[in-house]
């Protein structure tokens, strides 16, 4: 994979304008699915921002659309450069995988707002890159039965299922996404996708709230 190139150190910006919306739930939640029905509202401005992972790529995954999947050696390039912006490393019963944004060709918050899918962690590691106005918290929930039913139907889907790796995520979850941590992040709306049309909604409508209330600022 040819990697993108440094666009130039956003940290130095002192007129951001635009806002990074950042989808963050525990894994089956549905955050995929939204994200992907958000885009095609062509009333709502918003660029995507391509995460970077070192994990093995899985069946129907393309590079460069969910991630970039790049190896340990080109992680550890980008990293002696400076472009890592937040860096997430898992122990999984398949070694260390890790999870990171860079700051490269994608990102330009002088121009465009952006709508990205992260975990808890990412978005404030995202804040204290960007600054806290930067960033917008959209938290998804759905019940933990519907949620474990979801991962294996995918999992079964997969040419080599990993359902130990599954079983560790889904727990690990319940720790990461603790009413403790999201107060911690200042997070306090929730919004329930036990309804996707309606869950899809109620985010596209934040979404428009704050990019109306930055277009009058």
């Amino acid at each position: 994979m040819h990697l993108p190139e440094a666009f130039f150190n956003l940290a130095l910006i002192k007129d951001i304008m635009g806002k990074i919306f950042c989808l963050m739930g525990k894994s089956a939640c549905g955050k995929d699915t939204i994200y992907k029905k958000i885009l095609t509202d062509d009333a709502l401005p918003l660029k995507t921002l391509v995460p970077y992972t070192t994990r093995p790529i899985r069946d129907q995954e393309t590079d460069g659309v969910e991630y970039y999947f790049l190896t340990e050696q080109q992680l550890r390039e980008l990293q002696q450069q400076d472009k890592v912006i937040e860096l997430r490393s898992y122990h999984t019963i398949h070694g260390i995988w890790h999870y990171f944004t860079v700051n490269d060709h994608q990102i330009c918050l002088t121009e465009h707002h952006y709508l990205i899918i992260g975990t808890l962690e990412s978005y404030q590691k995202l804040q204290q890159y960007f600054g806290k106005d930067a960033l917008v918290p959209l938290y998804i929930e759905l019940e933990n039965g519907e949620r474990l039913q979801r991962a294996l139907n995918r999992e079964r889907l997969q040419t080599n299922p990993k359902y130990a790796e599954l079983c560790r995520r889904f727990l690990a979850d319940e720790n990461d996404f603790s009413s403790e941590h999201l107060n911690q992040a200042g997070i306090t709306r929730v919004f329930i996708n036990d309804d996707l049309e309606r869950c899809t909604q109620e985010l596209a409508d934040c979404i428009r709230e704050h990019i109306s209330l930055k277009a009058q600022a």
